[in-house]
């Protein structure tokens, strides 16, 4: 019996070097992944970093429909940030690629490894702004009002890789 379909939602985030290249390049590698399909994917936004230091950051959402388990998922998003020239000297540090599992499908996870939904994600404004454009019913007006003092811009015309906007 093939594993059921789920839907989740993922946040693109990058900070160092060609921004713009490496999402479209993790786009197209997270639209690779086994039994998974990008579903839509949000408008770019920059934003300034939160918690953290470094340049600003082009931020995205990306909505997946994918039978792989969260952990699975997990593993394979991080060896798109790897190959995407990840690392992790210290916590919240500027990064080349940033890809996080903010919701899969109603499930709560809470792992040493892995917590879903992502535990900031009420927190951020680059997080919540574009999961609200893909997914109104996802984030209260409240979690975007209380979000409103954070730095973030949509960036009006977002090209994406393989034809995906």
């Amino acid at each position: 019996m093939a594993p059921e379909a789920v839907s989740a939602w993922i946040g693109l985030g990058a900070n160092l070097g060609d921004r713009l290249a490496t999402l479209r390049t993790a786009l197209s590698a997270i639209g690779a992944l086994p039994g998974t399909r990008v579903q839509r994917v949000s408008s770019l936004y920059g934003s300034a970093p939160v918690d953290a230091g470094g340049p600003d950051y082009l931020n995205a959402v990306v909505q997946l429909c994918t039978t792989l388990a969260p952990h699975a998922l997990l593993a394979q998003l991080q060896a798109i940030e790897q190959a995407g020239g990840r690392e992790r000297p210290y916590r919240n540090a500027p990064r080349t690629l940033d890809l996080d599992i903010l919701v899969y499908g109603d499930q709560v996870i809470d792992t040493p490894t892995l917590t879903v939904p992502h535990p900031r994600l009420q927190e951020r404004a680059f997080v919540l702004y574009p999961l609200a454009e893909l997914a109104p019913a996802l984030v209260p007006a409240k979690q975007l009002a209380d979000v409103a003092v954070q730095r973030i811009e949509r960036i009006a015309e977002p090209v994406w890789a393989d034809g995906v906007a």
